[in-house]
């Protein structure tokens, strides 16, 4: 199976390496130091189970590859609408293109049948360049569970001993296009690709974690169990939880399971959420897509969200992202 990872940073480059050491036939397009290093080395993956090399072909541009069975894209949000046009060169006639995002991705109106049918979110696709760009029959939904950090070129750190790719159709189907995604993933404790009928509970339940971590730690520029060691920041997040499971539910997803036992795991990792470290690294935030848009739906929802508002106008300011006009 010829798949490219489109972006291949920490995200990407993990996923990457697991599908080349799986044997497909893996591609990344990537730039800079971190293009340079895969190209001379490949990827170099340090993570719980072990340390490994995988060797994927390594190209500055799309037009380098030629079309492939399915491409991964995994830049962040901002870079989403260059980026579709970016791949096309890899696009043959039924070409699956997986969306592994963060947030509310552009297409989560459509296809769903709900009443909100085909409604367009201009904040994560300005203009509607995704989806002249690629469309959503070839769109597949990720959400990706892995605390990985770049840390020198071409080198991955995993930090979590269990990964997964949750893949999904956005008519809920599960296709043999999406069977053969979660396959060519693997089925292990260290990663496992995962075929889902409902793509926006895994939307939801990604994005819980993210609200309640990114804001928090972007105010405080600690890692997850530093900023949550202090009780005051921890029941705060506990209250982003809950606001944004009302908000979940209000759109017709109400997430199954104790969330609240799930964020206690998760704030005991020592890992900085990605959008810290975009901000440290000076690259553009996933705040539109991860917050701001959130946001939004909850208003239109009448759903009231006071402390995740308050701690994303303060994180706004800290930043120095400004608000969309």
């Amino acid at each position: 199976m010829r798949i490219c990872v489109f972006g291949a940073g920490a995200i990407g480059g993990h996923l990457a390496a697991r599908l080349a050491l799986r044997g497909a036939e893996v591609s990344v397009v990537a730039r800079g130091d971190n293009l340079r290093a895969m190209g001379e080395r490949g990827i170099t993956l340090r993570a719980p189970d072990g340390t490994f090399a995988a060797r994927p072909r390594a190209a500055a541009a799309a037009a380098e590859l030629g079309s492939q069975d399915a491409v991964l894209v995994t830049v962040k949000a901002p870079a989403l609408p260059a980026a579709a046009e970016a791949i096309q060169p890899l696009l043959g006639p039924e070409t699956p293109v997986v969306f592994v995002t963060n947030g509310i991705p552009w297409w989560y109106f459509d296809r769903e049948g709900g009443p909100r049918e085909g409604t367009r979110l201009p904040l994560v696709d300005p203009g509607d360049a995704i989806r002249t760009a690629i469309g959503t029959a070839r769109t597949i939904g990720g959400v990706v569970w892995s605390a990985c950090t770049v840390t020198e070129p071409g080198t991955v750190h995993v930090q979590t001993p269990q990964s997964r790719l949750v893949l999904g159709e956005l008519d809920g189907r599960v296709t043999p296009r999406l069977e053969a995604l979660a396959a060519a993933i693997g089925d292990t404790d260290a990663m496992r690709g995962e075929a889902t009928p409902d793509i926006r509970t895994a939307v939801w339940t990604k994005l819980l974690n993210n609200l309640t971590n990114g804001p928090a730690c972007l105010l405080t520029r600690q890692d997850m169990k530093t900023t949550f060691s202090d009780p005051v920041v921890l029941r705060s997040a506990l209250t982003v939880m809950r606001e944004g499971l009302a908000l979940a539910a209000a759109l017709g997803r109400p997430i199954p399971g104790d969330s609240e036992s799930r964020i206690l795991r998760s704030v005991g990792v020592a890992h900085k959420p990605s959008i810290l470290q975009d901000s440290e690294a000076g690259r553009p935030l996933e705040f539109d897509a991860l917050l701001t848009q959130p946001l939004d739906l909850a208003r239109e929802a009448g759903v009231p969200m006071p402390v995740l508002e308050l701690l994303v106008a303060m994180a706004r300011q800290a930043t120095g992202h400004r608000a969309p006009a």
